[in-house]
């Protein structure tokens, strides 16, 4: 069954290279070590497990996985980048993996949506807990 997004209208929302990102920085600080629980290791496990699977033969893409484990916040943006790159925001399979490590490390978060992602049909919009968007319409503004 395909993965499904749904949107909760005035929760935080993320869109979904946002969603695995954060999923797996999340596993790196949570699923590391002897204190995770064996329920989040397993899902932290899985979904790098789809993730070098998918990025199999792709040498940047492999160091990327590797190194984001050891240090997120510094590899937050390549990953992001290769998440994207590589198609695997568009992944059913990665998109459920993350989203169950979410659920998993930060049940407050998907209990009121927060990692609930929906952008089907949209032309505008802005996401995340810090986005910020501004919108003008009408003509543009002349180069005087």
């Amino acid at each position: 069954m395909p993965f499904r997004y749904k949107l909760y209208a005035g929760v935080n929302d993320m869109d979904s290279v946002s969603l695995i990102v954060a999923a797996l920085a999340a596993g790196a600080l949570k699923g590391a070590g002897e204190t995770a629980s064996t329920a989040i290791a397993d899902a932290y496990r899985g979904l790098k497990g789809v993730l070098t699977r998918r990025f199999a033969g792709n040498p940047r893409a492999e160091l990327v996985v590797a190194e984001h484990a050891n240090d997120p916040q510094t590899w937050e943006a390549p990953m992001a980048a290769v998440v994207r790159d590589c198609g695997a925001d568009r992944d059913d399979d990665v998109l459920a993996a993350a989203r169950k490590l979410l659920e998993l490390t930060d049940p407050a978060g998907a209990r009121i949506g927060k990692y609930v992602v929906d952008a089907r049909g949209s032309n505008i919009g802005a996401v995340g807990d810090h986005a910020h968007q501004s919108n003008v319409f009408g003509a543009p503004p002349t180069g005087n």
